[in-house]
């Protein structure tokens, strides 16, 4: 079933976007809420037509979008979770995390487009934030154990676990 998108939809795509799902989900889902129409011949000549008189609106958005990116330029989170010995996370560090940790900092944004996968060890990641579908800005996120220092959690967590793998062969 081919719809034309009237909203971004995670997952699927952007706005004015022709896309091919099946047809239960257009049907049952994504046409009652108003997320998409079919995409008749008279509907895709309609959308043409609007996105010849909104180019100039595209082009403010994807401006505005570029701004917002370049604010984030050289943003790095250090997320501080409960973690257990072995360097396993209590629970996980999501987009929700994320964007908490950058509204702390003064920086809103929409934790729905954050693209990161949920974390459960300590580390180094990247979250990713997608303003607009030709533009994103990435985040280098740290995650460390509550209480201690980033530096003294991470060395030894990474370079304890491949001593003991080393030591359990001797010991048979």
């Amino acid at each position: 079933m081919e719809l034309i998108l009237k909203e971004d939809v995670i997952g699927l795509g952007f706005k004015n976007d022709i896309v091919n799902v099946k047809s239960g989900y257009g049907r049952n889902y994504l046409i009652p809420t108003g997320k998409a129409v079919i995409a008749s011949p008279s509907a895709k000549k309609i959308l043409a037509e609007n996105l010849k008189q909104q180019a100039h609106k595209l082009a403010a958005l994807k401006a505005a979008a570029e701004e917002k990116a370049a604010a984030l330029q050289g943003v790095a989170l250090t997320i501080a979770a409960k973690v257990s010995a072995t360097g396993q996370l209590y629970g996980s560090v999501t987009n929700m995390t994320v964007a908490d940790e950058l509204a702390k900092l003064g920086k809103e944004v929409d934790r729905k487009i954050i693209v990161l996968k949920d974390i459960k060890k300590v580390g180094d990641y990247v979250a990713v934030v997608r303003f607009h579908k030709e533009v994103s800005a990435e985040i280098p996120v740290k995650v460390v154990a509550e209480g201690a220092p980033a530096e003294e959690v991470a060395a030894p967590a990474v370079e304890e676990a491949p001593a003991q793998e080393a030591e359990a062969p001797v010991a048979e």
